[in-house]
């Protein structure tokens, strides 16, 4: 119950994850793919690490990405002990990690998570934005990928003729 609390940043979230960076320190936090706990919660997970060693003076950020041949962890793809090593590695040599823009690995201050109402719900996964054109760009797109096709199809039928070493612009009649 109180994981479910932990998202968002309304005041009584924000206000128990400032209890918890005043009181604990958290510091790392590992954001799971997507479909770890499918079927049964459809809700993106961390996994909080903390100690009583005093309160939270930087947290560091880490995205586990799903590993090759999966889309996601199901209940058939369940996740396994082995799709942790790439957090077990970067664990043991912390470093800021940005991917095409994206974070992947990120350290934060204390001020700086709560200067984001204690947002924890960082370094999480990108989505593909849709670009959407006007009719006119859209159009001028067409055209010159069509054009792009033309070019290769007139290509390969060049190198076809010369193959079979047939003038294809000949009348056979």
């Amino acid at each position: 119950m109180i994981i479910a609390l932990l998202f968002g940043t309304d005041n009584v979230k924000a206000a128990i994850k400032k209890k918890l960076l005043l009181e604990f320190n958290l510091h790392t936090v590992i954001r799971m793919p997507h479909g770890v706990f499918s079927p049964y919660t459809p809700i993106t997970t961390n996994i909080l690490f903390f100690d009583r060693t005093g309160p939270t003076k930087e947290t560091w950020f880490y995205r586990l990405d799903v590993l090759e041949g999966y889309k996601n962890f199901s209940k058939t793809k369940s996740m396994k002990l082995e799709h942790f090593a790439p957090a077990v590695d970067w664990w043991n040599h912390r470093e800021e990690i940005n991917v095409d823009g994206f974070d992947k690995a990120k350290k934060y201050t204390a001020d700086e998570l709560q200067e984001r109402n204690y947002n924890i719900d960082l370094c999480g996964y990108p989505c593909e934005e849709e670009e959407i054109l006007s009719p006119k760009e859209l159009i001028q797109q067409y055209q010159e990928k069509r054009a792009s096709l033309n070019a290769d199809i007139d290509q390969i039928l060049a190198q076809i003729t010369d193959i079979l070493g047939t003038d294809l612009t000949e009348d056979d009649g």
